[in-house]
């Protein structure tokens, strides 16, 4: 069933974000190593980027390595971050091709340098564009986001810019990595497993979220156009119940 038809572009969301999980048990299916499952992820990153640009989707993002992935094995470890170079320096043309914004969010000193300074690289050459905005979640995970806002929040009110007293939702909203974005209205999750494993635990408090059975590297354009879909049939209150939204 095609569900690119059945989007109303007039609701679409502002914000999409996506855990893609799964490649290690789809490479595992095709009897090969996790390494070759997160290659074929690729093709899925650019099939939901080129769909979310395509539809009008301003933001996308991504989670892409979180600070627990740092526990895997080194090999795995460093070939993603292989893979991620390569990558990044390969999609920099056809970003800008496609007016794509890049931006990256997380820990990113803790890269390796040759990635980071490709991905600094990369989002520099791409900074003018503005039909769609991917965000690549590196080396992140929302608990050390919220420890580090917390951290320059103290530092504010220590150097006397900040009271106590002082502190709202939106002081700490702009002490955050997505500080300059829409908070995602949609968050899909691939692979059948339904947590967020500590993935913008702040932004997506009144996020929908939409998990799927497919691994990542199977997930293509119509599978995006299908959660869209989903969201879009679903009533958002926001803590309102249904007649007051009605009324």
């Amino acid at each position: 069933m095609e569900f690119k038809e059945k989007i109303n572009l007039e609701k679409l969301p502002k914000h999409i974000a996506i855990i893609m999980d799964g490649n290690g048990r789809w490479a595992k299916q095709q009897g090969e190593q996790r390494i070759f499952g997160h290659e074929n992820g690729v093709k899925s990153v650019r099939e939901a980027v080129e769909a979310c640009a395509e539809l009008g989707v301003k933001y996308l993002t991504l989670y892409a390595f979180s600070t627990e992935n740092w526990n895997r094995p080194q090999e795995e470890v460093i070939a993603l971050m292989q893979l991620l170079v390569h990558t990044i320096s390969a999609e920099t043309k056809t970003l800008n091709e496609n007016k794509i914004r890049l931006q990256a969010i997380g820990d990113l000193k803790s890269l390796p340098d040759d990635c980071y300074h490709e991905l600094q690289e990369a989002i520099e050459n791409t900074k003018n564009n503005t039909r769609t905005t991917l965000v690549l979640a590196l080396s992140y995970s929302s608990r050390w986001e919220i420890t580090n806002a917390v951290k320059q929040i103290a530092e504010q009110i220590e150097n006397k810019k900040l009271a106590a007293s002082e502190i709202t939702e939106e002081i700490i909203n702009a002490n955050l990595c997505t500080a300059d974005m829409p908070e995602p209205e949609l968050m899909i999750r691939t692979s059948g497993e339904h947590r967020i494993s500590n993935f913008l635990l702040w932004q997506l408090a009144y996020s929908e979220l939409y998990f799927t059975d497919k691994l990542w590297p199977d997930f293509r354009k119509n599978d995006l156009y299908e959660a869209i879909v989903d969201y879009q049939n679903r009533e958002r209150r926001f803590g309102k119940t249904s007649e007051q939204l009605i009324s």
